[in-house]
């Protein structure tokens, strides 16, 4: 889909406040609300906005930790990708899943309270997945960037 000037400034804006006001949205990228509106309106039609959220400051829910694990799958594993896959999905501690090219099968995102929470996930949960034959977890200690905005400029 190509996107004209001012969807991108609407998909600037939006990323940055997805509750803007369709009115205050419009005066931001310069159009007024009704062109406004139909182009959002388009842009969520068209899967170009996916879904609009609230983001949640992980620690101030008492998510404190913040853990990258690359898991290798087994010989036996990688012939059930599909199935590791599907119970990473329901894991409400991982954040975000990629299947990667390289030593390891998969990259992580996880949260959980603090360290002790997380090894109870990686003994109790993670490790015990078919087929998992390593898994390798660095703890971020300070986060530097951290965005959701796509530079659509």
């Amino acid at each position: 889909m190509e996107l004209d000037q001012f969807e991108r400034k609407i998909l600037a804006e939006l990323q940055e406040d997805a509750s803007l006001p369709v009115a205050k949205l419009a005066e931001r990228v310069g159009l007024s609300a009704s062109p406004c509106w139909r182009r959002v309106d388009r842009l969520e039609k068209e899967g170009v906005i996916t879904r609009r959220v609230a983001l949640v400051d992980r620690k101030q829910v008492g998510l404190n930790a913040h853990i990258f694990a690359q898991v290798k799958l087994n010989a036996h594993g990688r012939a059930n990708m599909d199935e590791f896959a599907d119970a990473i999905r329901s894991f409400p501690e991982v954040l975000e899943a990629y299947v990667i090219m390289g030593v390891f099968d998969f990259m992580l995102r996880v949260v959980a309270e603090d360290i002790d929470a997380y090894e109870s996930f990686f003994f109790n949960r993670l490790s015990k997945l078919p087929g998992v034959q390593e898994i390798n977890s660095t703890v971020a200690l300070s986060e530097l960037k951290a965005t959701t905005a796509l530079p659509v400029r």
